[in-house]
């Protein structure tokens, strides 16, 4: 192992990763305000008159996809915060460090998936 144990991404990188994930954060609250007010419209977004087929939709399925919505929505929350802690880790110089094996993250995956915390080495280990 090298002594230089300072394994982490330049102050230029962590910045590009800070604007990629900033517009992600961004993305995803206009997807979380989408999902809560189609599940608070009941699914009638206007579209009753325009499209026959969703008369077609019993209540159940009325139901179904309020629950599904509210599922989405939580998800969504959760990618929020797991961004807004992948900006913590900019802030503080952790960020793309597998918190298994102490490697630098792959830069594609950190792009794909900028709130990884794990590389592909250590989640196929999971």
């Amino acid at each position: 192992m090298a002594s230089d144990n300072t394994v982490r991404y330049s102050d230029k990188e962590l910045d590009e990763f800070k604007v990629l994930i900033l517009e992600k954060i961004e993305k995803a609250k206009h997807d979380l305000d989408l999902i809560k007010s189609s599940y608070m419209n009941d699914g009638n977004n206007g579209t009753d008159d325009t499209s026959p087929t969703f008369k077609a939709f019993d209540e159940g399925s009325a139901v179904m996809s309020k629950e599904s919505n509210s599922q989405l929505a939580i998800r969504q929350e959760k990618f929020i915060r797991d961004l807004k802690n992948a900006l913590i880790r900019i802030e503080n110089k952790s960020y793309g460090v597998c918190r298994v094996t102490g490697k630098l993250i792959n830069k594609k995956r950190l792009e794909l998936v900028p709130h990884a915390t794990l590389s592909i080495e250590a989640k196929n280990m999971q």
